[in-house]
């Protein structure tokens, strides 16, 4: 069995970011609610708020994203079987087979997969994410790849278009620092 990240503790916990070069900021607040983890993030220099609503073992039930609405611009679900489909019940055939949900704004959504996927040292794993572009809100799948480089290290790579990043991860698998992108703030 992997080495597992340390559990997040129930009553919430809230992790800062900054962009490289500093121009924007990000907090993350993670609560454990309905038997499932709610993490709400908001991103100055975006100004976004986006809701992740995951199962226990860190499998994304829905997303939200809020830009300048009270009520979300963009609500996607799954049903657990990477069938997406949107708030008003329509099938996004396109996004079947997506395990997850990625925003390049923010690097909590590159904890989705290291939570989830039972990597050992060494191991790599291919994935497709629901990529989500917060100015026109499109949503394509993104072919990305995992390899758990050490214990708290790992790589990350977009397989369409070979960009590549080593980045550490704390305690819990949260990323750290992102070189060129973002830095933690506590």
């Amino acid at each position: 069995m992997p080495d597992h990240y340390a559990p997040f503790p129930p009553d919430g916990f809230t992790a800062r970011w900054a962009t490289w070069d500093g121009d924007g900021r990000e907090e993350l607040t993670l609560g454990w609610e309905n038997e499932g983890w709610t993490a709400s993030g908001v991103v100055g220099r975006e100004r976004v708020q986006y809701v992740v609503r995951l199962t226990a073992t860190w499998q994304v039930r829905q997303f939200l994203l809020f830009r300048d609405l009270d009520d979300p611009d963009l609500w996607l679900a799954t049903d657990g079987s990477a069938r997406w489909g949107e708030v008003n019940g329509a099938h996004r055939t396109d996004l079947d087979g997506c395990s997850d949900v990625g925003l390049a704004c923010t690097p909590f959504t590159t904890t989705l997969p290291i939570r989830r996927l039972p990597l050992h040292v060494g191991d790599t794993a291919d994935i497709t994410v629901a990529s989500i572009d917060v100015e026109t809100l499109g949503v394509v799948p993104d072919r990305q790849r995992y390899t758990r480089l050490g214990e708290r290290r790992w790589s990350f790579t977009r397989l369409d278009d070979g960009f590549g990043v080593e980045f550490d991860v704390d305690r819990h698998g949260l990323v750290l620092d992102y070189p060129s992108r973002y830095r933690r703030l506590d």
